[in-house]
């Protein structure tokens, strides 16, 4: 969206006129940015907890390949996130309407039909596959299961999760390409 905002598009696009390339150059520069953050991420949280649980004798299971698993995971749902993010920049031109709209649906709205899924018989079936939920099933981690409310237990496989949230990346990719990408930008 800041292409948008600050009107460096247009220079791009003098540079480079095939515009899908420009879009599959940011697909490829967001991915290894995200799978970089997820690491240094994972990092940073994972050593100095083992840290501190092997600091009192409690095993961390990082000898497990389970737990590198779900390291991994954690490592593909920020990256596919990240290209979720950037069809919602390339579909929504309008930077704080991209970033509102996405807080409003991410932080409000989808955590609202969630809870009402434990509520209301069979909307858990249907929140199983937005984007958050779908996210939890990839890491195989949920707030919302934790506490007993919302999704079920038995939503999503970790690879179905990731291929619905990685459907909403292509989706709005598409989307956002098809409706916005070849607009003129000036």
């Amino acid at each position: 969206t800041t292409e948008f905002r600050h009107k460096t598009l247009t220079a791009t696009f003098l540079a480079t006129p095939r515009r899908g390339t420009v879009l599959w150059a940011k697909i490829v520069a967001g991915i290894v940015v995200g799978v970089g953050f997820g690491i240094v991420g994972a990092l940073s949280s994972v050593g100095p907890a083992a840290g501190f649980l092997t600091v009192f004798g409690i095993d961390t299971d990082l000898g497990a390949g389970s737990t590198w698993a779900l390291i991994a995971r954690v490592v593909l749902a920020l990256t596919i996130w990240v290209v979720v993010g950037i069809g919602v920049g390339t579909l929504v031109r309008n930077q704080v309407a991209a970033v509102v709209g996405v807080l409003v649906f991410t932080q409000f709205l989808e955590p609202i039909a969630r809870t009402a899924g434990a509520f209301v018989e069979g909307l858990d079936t249907v929140t199983n596959y937005l984007p958050g939920a779908a996210s939890d099933a990839l890491v195989g981690a949920s707030i919302f299961q934790m506490a007993g409310a919302g999704a079920s237990t038995s939503g999503l496989e970790w690879w179905a999760g990731g291929a619905v949230l990685l459907g909403y990346a292509l989706v709005l990719l598409v989307l956002g390409y098809a409706l916005n990408w070849r607009r003129d930008v000036s």
